[in-house]
């Protein structure tokens, strides 16, 4: 059903969720009621919603949600008690649900692969051999490949995007390694959408990091990676002009739920800029 994070809330939602989170799921629900059966993604990054007011809820409920996470960012560093971080962190959680539910079903509905067929076996993607753990890890978190210059960034405005783009694309050449940036399972392995062949993946603190466009797929779904082991190799698949990585953060797997991809990487200690870095 797509719904596996349900599985960590408790027994009961409204525990969960609160008088706000209940609010808001209901507000998202109302959206999904607008997307069209059958849409489909009208941009090379397009989010798959044709529907203005499910794309701008889904964008509140991105925006509520990193409120939300920054304000337990804030208690913890405080020394706040544990039971007001638990209650942020209850209501960071009950924001992120609703927008998952929503989000999974309007990728059923728009045929995104992540939703529909997130293991990429009935699309026939193209699997290579299955990558190693690297020896030696220096760091917990990485960059997502080597020797690039960044091209569009996040929230750019272009023709070829339905929207904005959202992620933070790679200039490399196709072949070119891409790597986990950090530990987590592998969520999807998917081809045949505006993002080519892609790999998702899960990480310990519930983020997920998605790489598009690759010409080859290293890893398969609920394998387990670590920072800096190979996902797969750079390409030119789906909608775009020419070879590069497409690297965006999500809050869920599914597109509509992206944040800006390099603050979150700052966070993890990882700075990427423009000149070209060394392997």
């Amino acid at each position: 059903m797509g719904r596996d994070h349900h599985a960590r809330r408790p027994r009961t939602r409204a525990r969960l969720r609160g008088a706000t989170g209940a609010a808001l799921f209901a507000l998202l629900l109302l959206a999904l009621a607008a997307v069209p059966a059958g849409a489909r993604s009208d941009g090379a990054h397009g989010d798959g919603f044709r529907s203005d007011g499910f794309r701008k809820e889904a964008a509140r409920a991105v925006r509520a949600h990193e409120r939300a996470r920054e304000r337990v960012d804030r208690l913890r560093e405080s020394d706040a008690s544990p039971s007001e971080v638990k209650d942020a962190e209850r209501r960071r959680k009950a924001v992120r649900a609703g927008l998952w539910d929503l989000l999974w079903a309007g990728g059923r509905s728009s045929g995104d692969p992540v939703a529909v067929d997130p293991s990429g076996q009935g699309s026939r993607c193209p699997f290579g051999d299955r990558s190693r753990p690297p020896e030696r890890r220096a760091h917990s978190w990485t960059a997502p490949t080597r020797r690039y210059w960044l091209s569009a960034g996040y929230a750019a405005k272009g023709s070829r995007w339905a929207h904005r783009h959202t992620g933070q694309d790679f200039a490399v050449d196709s072949g070119t390694p891409v790597y986990a940036v950090g530990s987590g399972t592998v969520r999807a392995t998917t081809c045949g959408d505006g993002f080519g062949n892609q790999v998702v993946i899960r990480h310990r603190d519930g983020y997920f990091t998605q790489y598009a466009h690759l010409s080859r797929i290293d890893v398969r779904k609920g394998g387990r990676v670590t920072a800096g082991q190979r996902i797969g190799l750079a390409g030119a698949t789906g909608n775009v002009t020419g070879p590069h990585l497409h690297f965006e953060v999500r809050i869920t797997p599914y597109a509509g739920s992206a944040v800006p991809p390099l603050p979150w990487l700052r966070r993890k200690d990882v700075e990427v800029t423009g000149a070209p870095a060394l392997p």
